[in-house]
């Protein structure tokens, strides 16, 4: 998966489309992802003995095909790609932000 923990990304479809946020956790095995402030969901806990019930509020995960990454110096956003730079001697891999025919480093 090319999302990364702490990026910066917009919710493309579902209820909370065009919000943004950061990444909190990606399931890559699962392919979903997990929003900050993004997708809420509200857990009833049942009261249990002397503990009184309560309402948990929680970003759920949703798919990694529902978010785009937008770019932290331009604000566009768009699919991630990959390009290798020589740095003295030692090939680099980094990530790329492709969007309209063009290209932005993210890292």
């Amino acid at each position: 998966m090319k999302i990364k923990t702490g990026d910066k990304v917009r919710v493309l479809s579902g209820k909370d489309k065009g919000k943004q946020g950061t990444i909190i956790q990606v399931f890559p095995k699962l392919e979903r992802v997990v929003v900050e402030g993004v997708n809420i969901l509200i857990k009833h806990m049942r009261k249990q003995g002397d503990r009184a019930g309560q309402k948990i509020e929680f970003p759920a995960p949703m798919h990694a095909s529902n978010v785009q990454v937008v770019s932290s110096k331009s604000g566009k956003s768009g699919r991630i790609g990959y390009k290798f730079i020589d740095k003295e001697g030692k090939k680099t891999k980094i990530r790329l932000i492709r969007s309209k025919g063009q290209s932005e480093d993210i890292e």
